[in-house]
């Protein structure tokens, strides 16, 4: 094994200049072996989760290659998310492994929720195929990003749009009230039995549909009533997004995940807690990020356009990115050179104490073969 040094690396982004306060847009920490310049490195960037201390960066560089835990000006800030200048964002990342780092071929990791960002970049960087976020124009810095040579996926969800809705509580009445409840839609009333029954099952995705649905044509009408006032955009919380029936029904998409559980623990506390994705949002994070209608955030549409050799990893007791997801996203890639494998571990590959270490191993000996 290598001992490992770690840079961080800051950079400014077509799209985004320097804060005053004195950062830049772009920021990260490019781990790799302190003892040679690596020929091939990974990137890995999420829509607001920090990933500059990814926890596959040192294992990684203890292996030999690069990995460069890249952060979006939107680091924390997911409300304000939007997809065009993410991506612009991202290009930087991968111009600096190129230019700075030396590396020869940079390999795509799109982990947990940043799976269908990172599929989403590979995907416009071989050609402009999104439309902008309504109200605004695409950046031409958009037409100048690069395409890696190879894509993994790593725990992933399937997309922005398809996560939040899988997560949504359709029974809440009230979009301003986070207490409001249909009965006879509550996944957590016991009337509605577990395991759920065929029907349940059929009327709560549907409803889950349309309440993201419902959501996207309240933004659409609220920007065009703010537009007459002189207004281009607002803020609004989004309750209620712990209430996968997967989460209290281990009998739906069985693994061997934990049951009744969640990633912020139990599920119906969470659910009924100020806490979960998407609760704050502008209008246009909304479209550009969340609309099953608007949104470029859906990961099938651009695995479709990625045929690179690609390698899709899923651990087999995560309790939020289910065997079904895995197989998905293997079916949608149009790499003809794919492989599939399911390991040991949970959502973070923190248990087994091995999950990390055989992850990487797996990862390594693919790029041995590939790179």
């Amino acid at each position: 094994m290598h001992k490992i040094k770690r840079t961080f690396v800051s950079t400014d982004s077509p799209t985004g200049t320097r804060n005053g306060a004195g950062f830049n847009p772009c920021q990260g920490l490019y781990f790799e072996p302190a003892d040679k310049k690596p020929t091939v490195a990974l990137i890995a960037s999420h829509y607001n989760v920090d990933f500059s201390e990814h926890y596959l960066g040192e294992y990684m560089a203890e292996r030999g290659y690069g990995f460069l835990g890249w952060n979006t000006r939107f680091r924390g800030l997911e409300y304000a998310f939007l997809l065009e200048h993410a991506l612009v964002d991202i290009g930087q990342g991968v111009n600096w492994l190129r230019e700075e780092a030396g590396v020869e071929r940079v390999v795509i990791l799109g982990n947990s929720g940043g799976g269908s960002l990172m599929a989403a970049y590979q995907s416009q960087a071989k050609g402009v195929t999104m439309k902008p976020t309504p109200g605004l124009k695409l950046p031409d810095a958009l037409d100048q990003i690069e395409p890696a040579a190879l894509y993994i996926s790593l725990c992933a969800h399937g997309g922005r749009p398809e996560v939040l809705t899988a997560w949504f509580d359709p029974s809440i009445t009230d979009e301003q009230d986070p207490a409001s409840i249909d009965p006879g839609l509550n996944m957590y009333d016991e009337a509605n039995g577990r395991p759920y029954s065929a029907e349940f099952i059929a009327k709560y995705r549907q409803a889950q549909v349309a309440r993201n649905h419902r959501i996207t044509d309240w933004c659409y009408e609220e920007l065009d009533r703010l537009s007459k006032l002189g207004m281009t955009d607002r803020a609004f919380n989004l309750y209620r997004t712990w209430a996968d029936l997967r989460l209290m029904d281990p009998t739906i998409d069985p693994n061997k995940r934990k049951p009744q559980w969640c990633y912020a623990g139990d599920p119906k506390k969470a659910n009924f807690s100020p806490r979960g994705i998407g609760l704050t949002n502008t209008m246009r994070t909304w479209l550009s990020m969340w609309s099953l209608r608007d949104s470029y955030c859906s990961g099938v549409q651009h695995l479709r356009r990625i045929e690179e050799p690609a390698l899709v990893i899923q651990s087999d007791a995560d309790t939020g990115v289910f065997p079904s997801d895995l197989q998905a996203i293997y079916d949608s890639l149009a790499s003809t050179d794919k492989r599939m494998a399911m390991v040991a571990g949970d959502h973070y590959l923190v248990e087994p104490d091995d999950a990390r270490d055989k992850t990487a191993d797996l990862i390594a000996a693919w790029l041995q073969e590939k790179a």
